[in-house]
């Protein structure tokens, strides 16, 4: 199994909304694809992070069976909506994939 971790900083306001606006707003929006993308297997979103070695303003956390179930989530449509609207509105991004 494939854990897929995402962290992002916000911009102070971008798409004309606040940060902690625009964070509800990634959160709903990603986890709005459970259930629509095969190899997503679960995730989770959070808006309230805490006890970080670096200040992150929004988490994901996502499950996935093999590296090629990331890889056609990564590059699927819906989810390709999403980054859109993310890219727009974060500042900084950091990640981790691992096995277990």
């Amino acid at each position: 199994m494939i854990k897929h971790i995402v962290m992002w900083n916000l911009k102070e306001e971008a798409a004309g909304a606040t940060a902690a606006e625009n964070g509800v707003k990634v959160k709903e929006m990603i986890e709005a694809l459970n259930g629509k993308i095969a190899e997503l297997k679960h995730v989770e979103v959070s808006v309230d992070v805490f006890e970080a070695t670096q200040k992150w303003d929004l988490v994901l956390y996502s499950e996935f069976d093999s590296k090629e179930d990331l890889q056609a989530y990564a590059v699927h449509p819906l989810h390709q909506e999403c980054v859109a609207f993310i890219k727009e509105v974060v500042s900084s991004r950091d990640a981790i994939d691992y096995v277990i």
